[in-house]
């Protein structure tokens, strides 16, 4: 038999591991008060940008009600570490915790790109099921933007007729993207990007994603995460975020400087370098465009951006060369910044 392909979210900063959160006081709060008042809404729409920890509260909401009632602490949704629900979520094994998500296609060795219609009917089966230990059963979407219409539809059933003691908790980093009937059938807890120091405080309490990092890397990856510890995590040590904060620091971009930044960004093994200082860079060019319209410029930076983010998709649809893709961008920012 043939050995199946480990899942790549299986790491060990997954939401469902982290005890501790940061950051997100008022929605914990919410919650809190939700269960205490004896009328807690079956369907929950925690919305944000990628990386800010909606996965981690929504894990954390779960292992808090895991717990037998007389566990339940009237101040936080904090449970130890050592507590049974703690290593049953950990260990991805709580009989009353179900995760909607985008399976492993092993055919493929990779994942799915979509969550399937039968995933969905299974996650509605479960909630059918008595609880193990008689408290709540909970489903976890993570997340919804990941869902097709068919299971999106198969969702909103689940929603629209839950049986008791059932919770749903819909992590989507774009709610507008979502089936109006979905969300008007949740409670939203709209999520807002950290604060720097915050993220540099989660950075520090996470493990090293193969990468010895000291405190200024850290700190810089901070800095470029946009209050997000996912996307910061990303940055550690990353020759992307390097290259970046190289960018930053020229007065002005020569032919010789642009194919010396893009020089990082050949073969294969830069692909995920190359993602982070695309990303990085259009983020700044429509920063920096955004900034000149409010005195009355920007188009030629606008136009940079549109024609960079294009160019871009073309380079990966046509496996077309980094290096050269990245060359010939910088050299559209630099035109562009002349003509502001």
């Amino acid at each position: 038999m043939a050995e199946e392909t480990p899942d790549p979210r299986e790491v060990e900063w997954h939401p469902r591991r982290r005890v501790v959160l940061y950051g997100h006081e008022a929605a914990e709060t919410r919650l809190l008060q939700a269960v205490q008042s004896g009328k807690l809404h079956h369907a929950w729409l925690i919305s944000g940008p990628r990386g800010i920890g909606k996965a981690t509260l929504a894990y954390r909401f779960a292992r808090y009600l895991s717990q037998p009632p007389s566990h339940l602490s009237q101040t936080t949704l904090a449970v130890p570490e050592d507590a049974q629900s703690a290593h049953l979520l950990a260990a991805g094994a709580h009989p009353n915790i179900f995760v909607l998500q985008r399976a492993m296609d092993q055919r493929a060795k990779r994942l799915k790109t979509e969550i399937a219609v039968d995933d969905a009917r299974e996650a509605i089966s479960f909630t059918g099921m008595t609880s193990a230990t008689g408290g709540w059963r909970i489903v976890i979407v993570d997340s919804a933007d990941d869902l097709n219409l068919s299971s999106a539809n198969a969702l909103l059933k689940m929603i629209e007729e839950p049986p008791p003691r059932s919770l749903i908790l819909i992590v989507c980093h774009q709610p507008g993207r979502l089936l109006r009937t979905i969300r008007s059938r949740c409670i939203h807890l709209h999520l807002a990007p950290l604060s720097e120091a915050t993220v540099l405080q989660v950075l520090r309490t996470l493990p090293e994603k193969g990468v010895k990092a000291d405190d200024a890397t850290r700190r810089l990856a901070a800095s470029l995460s946009r209050g997000s510890p996912g996307r910061a995590l990303d940055l550690v040590g990353s020759k992307g975020a390097a290259a970046f904060v190289d960018l930053q620091s020229r007065q002005k971009l020569t032919p010789a400087g642009c194919v010396e930044l893009a020089a990082p960004f050949g073969g294969r093994v830069a692909a995920e370098d190359y993602a982070v200082f695309c990303e990085l860079l259009t983020g700044w060019v429509a920063n920096k465009a955004r900034k000149s319209a409010l005195l009355g410029g920007g188009d030629a930076l606008a136009r940079a951006h549109d024609d960079i983010v294009y160019s871009l998709r073309q380079a990966d649809a046509l496996n077309l060369d980094r290096r050269q893709t990245v060359t010939d961008a910088l050299m559209r920012v630099e035109e562009a910044l002349k003509a502001s």
